[in-house]
């Protein structure tokens, strides 16, 4: 009798394991390089978006293994193209899966150019604390040794982990997990460009598990290895369920523009915005976001305007400090911190749909 017990447990267990649900992921493309086609298998030159979300899933059927996999085809594009609107309808879209559809998971495919800038806009305005990772790839489909199939393998791997979940928006690249705000594309060409600026990764995948062992303070970071996603740091910035920025009932994003510093730098393209009434401006300043003396005092000019001014910094890695070799306090300028010029945009132009406030904006600058 014990030991027909015995066997009787054994096959519920059994029973019990074949019916656990997979995960279910949607995997959502827009193109870019990992669904390029080159003239050859060694030609540098290729055409980005052109293969289809469902053509990209057939090249990569171990990842059935991991979840229950589906996909759409949001738009198909380079992602130099990448625009506000796209943004609006990929938010509005992955919030629809998240939170009415059942989905635990999306993975959203694309181009390299932009990538970082999409992932921080998303960690921004996701409302969801299940993964949403960014993938793509450096080589186009057609290419030797394509890197887009591993990585999008890896990024399915990290959005079926549970331990995935609470992390924010992530890029899965060349099998490294990288948080939205310090994920930073570090060479041209290279598979392995993607790199945490300031902080690292916050984990990887191994055997198709996400691991985490380190926390990170501005949110998330890891790597992904064999399948399995493994972090490392947590991260402690405001993002996705604490964001308080919502994109459901915007159709359009203020305008900010960005302008370039160096040496003996025109002002014209500063003084360009400030005369086509843009909301927001972002200096790529040297050093620790200084202007040239020309441009500064167009943005004293755009102040008396109400244009709002947030100095970054043209240098890849460390903050604009607060208060620093600029006094900020002075002219109601908003020092970035860690976010390069292209992700003090992105914070910019949502910080704008709430508030025009410059103290305000620099409070949203040291929280996201």
């Amino acid at each position: 009798m014990k030991q027909l017990r015995s066997i009787l447990v054994l096959l519920a267990l059994l029973v019990s394991v074949n019916i656990v649900a997979k995960p279910k992921i949607r995997i959502i493309a827009t193109g870019g390089t990992i669904a390029g086609v080159s003239q050859s298998a060694t030609s540098s030159a290729y055409s980005a978006g052109q293969v289809g979300v469902q053509t990209l899933i057939d090249a990569v059927p171990q990842m059935l293994y991991l979840a229950d996999i589906s996909g759409e085809q949001l738009v198909n594009i380079g992602s130099q193209d990448m625009n506000d609107e796209v943004w609006l309808k990929l938010a509005k879209r992955i919030n629809q899966l998240l939170n009415e559809e059942g989905y635990d998971g999306v993975v959203v495919t694309h181009g390299t150019d932009t990538m970082e800038e999409t992932a921080y806009f998303l960690n921004l305005t996701v409302k969801s604390d299940k993964p949403v990772i960014l993938v793509g790839s450096m080589r186009p489909s057609t290419g030797i040794s394509a890197d887009g199939p591993g990585n999008l393998y890896a990024g399915v791997a990290a959005a079926a982990s549970p331990a995935s979940k609470g992390r924010g928006v992530m890029c899965c690249m060349n099998n490294l997990l990288l948080d939205a705000k310090d994920v930073v594309k570090m060479h041209t060409t290279d598979v392995a460009t993607f790199q945490g600026a300031n902080y690292g990764m916050v984990g990887y995948v191994y055997n198709g598990e996400a691991i985490y062992n380190r926390t990170i303070q501005n949110k998330h970071t890891g790597y992904v290895y064999n399948g399995e996603a493994i972090y490392n740091r947590t991260i402690q910035n405001k993002h996705t369920t604490q964001s308080v920025f919502d994109v459901t009932n915007l159709d359009k994003l203020p305008k900010v523009g960005i302008v370039y510093g160096y040496a003996n730098c025109s002002p014209l393209p500063m003084q360009a915005f400030v005369d086509a009434k843009f909301d927001g401006i972002v200096l790529a300043g040297v050093g620790d976001g200084n202007f040239y003396k020309d441009v500064f005092d167009v943005a004293l000019k755009a102040r008396e305007k109400g244009i709002n001014i947030v100095r970054s910094s043209r240098v890849p890695t460390g903050p604009t400090c607060l208060n620093g070799e600029v006094d900020d306090a002075k002219y109601h300028f908003v020092a970035a911190l860690t976010l390069n010029p292209q992700k003090a945009r992105v914070l910019l132009m949502l910080a704008l749909t709430k508030t025009t406030d410059w103290q305000q904006i620099q409070k949203y600058f040291e929280e996201y």
